[in-house]
């Protein structure tokens, strides 16, 4: 691009101070480490070590990047597969630690410290089955006990499916009625939150006290996440096993706020609901009305975008005309081979449909912000491509069983499994309330795995130059919104909106390719989209027939490598929307897409020195999603 923007630098994954760096094909960052003082020490005591001073909080806000959406051998079906993870070697991976897999033995490392980690272990059955190896207690004659710590693979498979039936029918019966006893459950929720407590350090890395929620009528899969902002837990989580409906569990969500217990939920993996997820009507058949939509936006301000079961953006039936649709497809409901219906279970859909709701209920029931997640029910968040060590325990721990060709219970290859997302949050300082109310305002971004650095604000009349500016945050904001925002009312005068966008690469991944800015519409009553490409690496440019030439690609597909020869390391633009209409509902969201890399299966297939897995793309394009920007007309506009 050959301009000067303004960047962040990079202190541990968070984003600290501003520098300037000229944007290029190579990686070329300054660092820098928080200066230490020596706490005074008391009479007679020993000096204590010198500590960083926890920074102080920033106003225009900085980016933390982190794990939502994990599990350890809290959950059943994790200890199913043979996962010995604890809830500490989660923190601990997240932290930058070394950890060893309980499977294999195998020592792991992060490449990039997380900032944050919620640890969201199944409310089903929640850290039972931690107590079926124990003699001495009352659960080790149980049946299923005999079948998960038998020696014999076989037996535990038979034991895994098992589990995932009994959750997937809500009704536990036979050995698990055992398992339901309330006493135990809440024994293990409070040491499920003491130990998110004895992690959380605030200003360094921050732990949010969380749970799933697994209802999966029928293998459809309805799951949220359950996030609250303080330090203190509810006295037991809420399951299936008490409602399968998301309205009870909304209600669950009310009540504990009215007993003082700030709280939301994050709905997750719309691409396997059978299209219950986004659907115009409730889980009961009845049309959404505006109950349901209120509830909804107060209940999920978030939604879940990618994660190792695939990417919920769109499909190419949705959005034919989109060329990057078909990343990372998870095509089968969740332990079946029945293919998930596609309407109603993709983001874009929703995000149009929701003005459609707007208009007619008066709320935006999908009016969601944009976070993406692990899922990985081995301990570790796995969102390194190269660092990929499996997501379901003992049968995908190593690369030969993760590309053996053979379909799985879903049909499948298990090389159609992908590596984690990651979820970025623009927060003025490293601390659960910062973070948790940063989700809850929706400025947050998801990417499929690598720590891309991006900003995206929408205002009336922002200057061509703002990203260049030394100035650019703080007049982003006072003189706009930043994703998640809505747009002030239009100005007297003014056409149409500007929006400024802001990207910055992973310094361990790809360059950047190309900024997109996909808009959904209303028009005549149909829901509209259209994809803008707003910046582009090596000048580049948009043809007369609205088609940009593709980056190219430096990947050696036989040794899994690539170089940054092409590509920039940031993108900076201010855009206004050409095909604006004052009179229709609109809502605006960036994509960045990075230079095509390889996929952790061809990293795989190099280490075994095989041919990459023919079920999957050998090279992808990796990306980060922001929230969206919402535009409402006036109500004269509307008339």
């Amino acid at each position: 691009m050959g301009k000067y923007l303004k960047i962040a630098v990079v202190v541990g994954a968070s984003v600290g101070l501003m520098v300037a760096c000229k944007s290029s094909g190579t990686d070329k960052a300054e660092t820098t480490t928080p200066v230490a003082t020596k706490a005074p020490a008391e009479k007679a005591a020993p000096a204590k070590p010198a500590q960083a001073a926890r920074p102080k909080p920033n106003p225009l806000r900085n980016v933390y990047f982190g794990e939502q959406h994990m599990h350890s051998e809290m959950s059943p079906d994790a200890y199913a597969v043979g996962v010995r993870q604890k809830m500490e070697d989660a923190y601990r991976y997240g932290m930058g630690e070394e950890i060893t897999l309980s499977t294999t033995g195998e020592k792991i490392k992060r490449g990039t410290p997380y900032d944050f980690v919620a640890l969201t272990d199944h409310a089903e059955y929640l850290g039972v089955f931690t107590q079926l190896a124990d003699p001495k207690s009352p659960l080790a004659g149980n049946a299923l006990a005999k079948l998960i710590n038998s020696p014999n693979q076989a037996d535990q498979n038979k034991a895994a499916s098992e589990v995932i039936a009994s959750i997937t029918s809500s009704v536990p019966s036979g050995p698990f009625l055992d398992f339901v006893n309330p006493k135990i459950i809440r024994s293990n929720w409070k040491r499920h939150v003491e130990t998110a407590n004895k992690y959380n350090d605030p200003g360094k890395f921050t732990t949010i006290i969380s749970f799933e929620w697994t209802s999966i009528p029928d293998s459809q899969n309805m799951h949220r996440n359950v996030f609250f902002r303080g330090d203190t837990g509810p006295e037991a989580p809420y399951s299936a096993f008490d409602s399968v409906d998301p309205e009870d569990l909304w209600t669950y969500l009310e009540v504990q706020r009215d007993l003082g217990l700030d709280v939301i939920a994050i709905p997750h993996n719309g691409n396997v609901s059978n299209g219950l997820m986004y659907a115009p009507r409730n889980y009961r058949g009845d049309r959404i009305d505006a109950r349901y939509a209120e509830r909804r936006a107060l209940n999920e301000p978030l939604t879940e975008i990618i994660q190792t079961k695939g990417a919920s953006e769109t499909h190419p039936s949705l959005s034919p005309n989109d060329e990057f649709a078909d990343f990372e497809m998870f095509p089968n409901m969740i332990g079946t081979r029945t293919v998930s219906k596609v309407k109603h279970g993709y983001i874009r859909q929703a995000l149009t449909a929701g003005l459609i709701h707007e208009a007619k209920l008066g709320t935006n029931p999908f009016k969601f912000g944009i976070v993406a997640g692990a899922d990985v029910h081995s301990g570790y968040q796995g969102n390194e491509e190269w660092n990929w060590h499996g997501a379901h325990g003992v049968t995908d721990d190593t690369p030969k069983k993760r590309l053996n060709p053979e379909p799985n219970a879903s049909g499948e290859s298990g090389a159609i499994v992908g590596s984690a997302g990651a979820t970025a949050v623009w927060a003025e300082e490293n601390t659960r309330a910062s973070i948790f109310d940063a989700m809850k305002r929706k400025e947050t971004y998801g990417t499929s795995g690598p720590l891309i650095r991006l900003r995206f604000f929408g205002g009336w009349d922002y200057a061509e130059d703002l990203t260049s500016d030394d100035s650019f945050v703080k007049n982003a904001y006072d003189n706009g919104v930043p994703m998640g925002g809505d747009l002030a009312a239009r100005p007297e005068g003014m056409k149409a909106p500007t929006f400024a966008v802001q990207a910055l690469k992973d310094p361990k991944s790809g360059n950047l390719d190309r900024v997109q800015i996909i808009k959904g519409w209303v028009e005549r009553g149909k829901p509209k989209q259209r994809i803008y490409n707003v910046a582009l690496s090596d000048d580049r440019t948009v043809g007369k027939n609205g088609k940009v030439p593709p980056v190219g690609s430096t990947v050696d597909i036989g040794k899994a490598t690539y170089t940054n020869d092409i590509g920039d390391t940031q993108l900076g633009v201010v855009w206004t929307d050409p095909n604006f209409n004052p009179k229709q509902r609109a809502v605006y969201y960036v994509r960045v897409l990075e230079i095509p890399t390889p996929r952790w299966s061809t990293y795989d297939a190099a280490k075994l020195g095989v041919e990459p897995s023919k079920a999957v793309p050998a090279v992808i394009q990796e990306r980060a999603w922001s929230s969206p920007i919402w535009y409402t007309p006036p109500a004269k506009a509307k008339k």
